[in-house]
């Protein structure tokens, strides 16, 4: 079942399956600072994205050396059957004592930033660096949805969807249970 939390008139939704087949306006790939795209959810929107989402994410580097951590650049989708795919690069868990919360909170305020900037108006979101980079997934999510939360309460006309797309039970309950706890607010 989808959960969906309520801010203002916003509706923001959790749900399980593949972000690749979404059709909002833009996805979010979790990606490295070099934005090579080596495995899980950015593997996968690489993948299905084709050649463009590659020659786009070079170029990118090419110009600006590499991505700093916490920050959202875009590229076109190719293939995706969204538009755009809004890459940004998750902090690496080392204890929690590193600056990691921040970092991850400006991960999601920074790739919504971005889609404002651009007047994308529907955001679907992975799990960010829950994966490979070890990220806690209660912690994560607990920060996802508070960060987001609060930035559709400051730009309450910017969206018109926002969600996360999960791939497995997993995640998607640690999702559930932080939505949960941010209803009670």
């Amino acid at each position: 079942r989808d959960l969906m939390i309520c801010v203002g008139d916003k509706e923001i939704h959790i749900k399980q399956g593949d972000i690749t087949a979404e059709t909002s306006d833009a996805i979010v790939n979790p990606a490295n600072s070099q934005l090579l795209h080596g495995g899980g959810a950015a593997l996968a929107i690489a993948r299905k994205g084709g050649r463009v989402i590659d020659e786009q994410s070079h170029n990118l580097i090419r110009r600006i050396g590499e991505v700093p951590v916490s920050k959202a650049v875009m590229t076109d989708a190719g293939e995706l059957p969204c538009k755009f795919v809004i890459h940004t690069v998750g902090p690496v868990w080392h204890g929690g004592n590193n600056g990691e919360a921040e970092l991850l909170a400006g991960c999601y305020r920074n790739s919504l930033q971005l889609a404002m900037e651009h007047g994308i108006r529907s955001v679907a979101f992975p799990s960010i660096s829950t994966g490979v980079y070890s990220y806690p997934l209660k912690q994560a999510a607990e920060i996802a949805v508070r960060t987001v939360r609060t930035f559709i309460k400051e730009h309450p006309e910017a969206f018109e969807d926002v969600m996360w797309v999960l791939f497995d039970d997993r995640t998607k309950q640690a999702y559930d249970e932080a939505i949960s706890c941010a209803e009670t607010l």
